[in-house]
């Protein structure tokens, strides 16, 4: 490694240590204020409008972001467009949360005047306590005053770190108070890896699974797998409970004199099921595990096969 290299590295290491004690300082500075802030968010009876100038308006969006999608109503307004016709997103109901490292920025002026014009509860971010914004707050969150990560002291860096996180400390403890769960996540999640990550097994499977009585010819068994195109048939007992499951395999071992025997001779007993709460990423390893492309899926509490579930349903669907 070249010296260049080796300043380069030092760099990168002093900004993410120098982050990583603020946020240390900023976990300890956490006090009554925070659970007052989360508080107020709770008792919205609207939604919760985040905004904030420049790089506390990049901030301020993926806050609002994980607000929407944690289940707490939430947008971002830009404070320049909102003098100019958006403070009409921010209305009675609403709780605002507003950015701002100085606390002094100008194009805020208007929104903490329609803040205050109609009562709106406004939460405060900022670094300064005895600034502007912290004089209109409803409640005010207070930044540890540590220095920014460049050497000059003045690219936000730690501050925004900082601000994004109390940003999920809200969001998470509303999540927490609320009892969010994966179900819920998914509800906002339909697409992409997160969606496909938290599909259920009842989500993707088929809800009339190929059966067969134990006591079928196998003739008529084939006939039912060359059917169904699972490539697989359940066999079933005189109580519709689940017996077995004939598949290839157990085709080619019970080649020779096939059509002589019954479902019940020829299926393997006990297979491998799954319930349909169970998550399609657990179906889809047991599969690979098992190196089987076919699940049924059984009913709670149960020996009644109530779908099935085709490898290839899983990776439509993006699961992996």
């Amino acid at each position: 490694m070249t010296s260049s290299s080796t300043d380069l590295l030092a760099t990168g290491q002093r900004v993410i240590r120098r982050e990583a004690e603020a946020l240390d300082q900023l976990a300890e500075a956490l006090d009554e204020t925070f659970a007052k802030a989360v508080s107020l968010l709770m008792a919205a009876k609207g939604r919760v409008i985040v905004s904030g100038m420049g790089k506390s308006g990049h901030i301020a969006r993926k806050i609002a972001a994980t607000f929407a999608s944690t289940g707490t109503p939430a947008h971002f307004v830009h404070p320049a467009e909102a003098s100019h016709g958006d403070l009409g997103m921010v209305a009675e109901g609403d709780v605002l949360i507003v950015l701002s490292n100085s606390g002094e920025t100008p194009e805020l002026a208007d929104i903490l005047a329609h803040a205050k014009r109609f009562a709106i509860p406004l939460i405060a971010v900022t670094a300064r306590a005895g600034s502007t914004l912290m004089g209109h707050a409803t409640v005010g969150l207070v930044l540890p005053d540590v220095p920014e990560a460049c050497e000059k002291g003045i690219v936000p860096t730690t501050s925004t770190t900082m601000t994004l996180a109390l940003g999920d400390a809200l969001a998470v403890a509303l999540m927490d108070h609320r009892a969010f769960t994966p179900d819920h996540f998914r509800m906002f999640h339909p697409g992409g890896k997160l969606g496909a990550r938290l599909l259920r097994v009842r989500d993707l499977m088929h809800d009339d699974p190929p059966l067969v009585a134990d006591t079928l010819a196998m003739g008529e068994v084939l006939l039912q797998i060359t059917r169904s195109g699972f490539g697989v048939v359940g066999v079933t007992d005189d109580q519709g409970d689940l017996a077995g499951i004939i598949t290839d395999g157990d085709l080619r071992r019970h080649l020779d004199g096939l059509m002589l025997h019954t479902a019940g001779e020829v299926m393997t007993a006990n297979p491998r099921t799954i319930a349909p709460e169970a998550l399609a990423g657990e179906a889809l390893a047991l599969m690979n595990d098992r190196k089987i492309t076919c699940l049924l899926v059984m009913a709670p509490d149960s020996r009644k096969p109530i779908g099935i579930l085709h490898v290839h349903d899983c990776l439509r669907a993006g699961v992996a």
